[in-house]
């Protein structure tokens, strides 16, 4: 009876070490304001993510330098925090942007991100890197500007960026409860199928290999 529990045990083991591990997402918010929308809406990524997609929210973009090339090339690919940055870029499976519209563009501290992330040295990290983006905002209309443009450098670099579906949420005052979490069934239920869109667009365009 204990040989046969054994064998069952191990098993189990070698059944659990041939199972998929999970998808990593790495979400960056284009603000860095502690209580903002934007962060909000990742807050929820990381509640609605589909089985088998973890979501990471990058909480630190606060110590991101202003880009330099000078400061680039003397420190061999950028500060520690640039390096930290890139590293856990790489590491993950796609990037996930969530940015809110400054003056009907880009936020500076996002673009300032993204331009330090389309370095090639010390390694190329966007390039054929799957990218997804979504926006709130407490305006009318949606972040469709800023999303454009995020999307326009997030090309520029090489990475995949999913076409569809998109999600463009206004009157963000409205959609969160007094505890931050999004409590709108109708954007939870757009960002969920922005969520599953977009596992299904990493294994489309950068699926893993088999084990040889």
């Amino acid at each position: 009876m204990e040989s046969l529990m054994h064998t069952d045990s191990r098993s189990q083991a070698e059944v659990a070490a041939l199972e998929p591990a999970n998808r990593r997402l790495l979400a960056l918010p284009g603000s860095l304001r502690r209580r903002s929308c934007n962060r909000r809406l990742l807050a929820a990524a990381v509640e609605l993510a589909p089985p088998g997609v973890d979501v990471r929210v990058y909480d630190d973009l606060a110590a991101i330098p202003p880009f330099d090339e000078d400061l680039e090339q003397e420190t061999g690919g950028g500060p520690a925090a640039v390096l930290r940055l890139r590293g856990e870029v790489m590491a993950a499976d796609g990037l996930l942007v969530a940015t809110p519209e400054y003056n009907q563009s880009i936020p500076g501290v996002l673009k300032n991100v993204l331009d330090w992330l389309s370095r090639e040295a010390p390694r190329p990290v966007l390039d054929g890197k799957p990218a997804a983006v979504v926006g709130a905002t407490a305006g009318r209309w949606g972040t469709r500007l800023a999303q454009m443009a995020v999307r326009h450098v997030l090309y520029a670099t090489g990475a995949l960026v999913l076409p569809a579906p998109a999600l463009y949420a206004a009157g963000a005052e409205r959609l969160f409860d007094d505890a931050g979490r999004l409590s709108d069934p109708a954007t939870r239920a757009q960002l969920a199928a922005v969520l599953a869109a977009f596992a299904a667009w990493i294994d489309l365009v950068a699926p893993r290999r088999e084990p040889a």
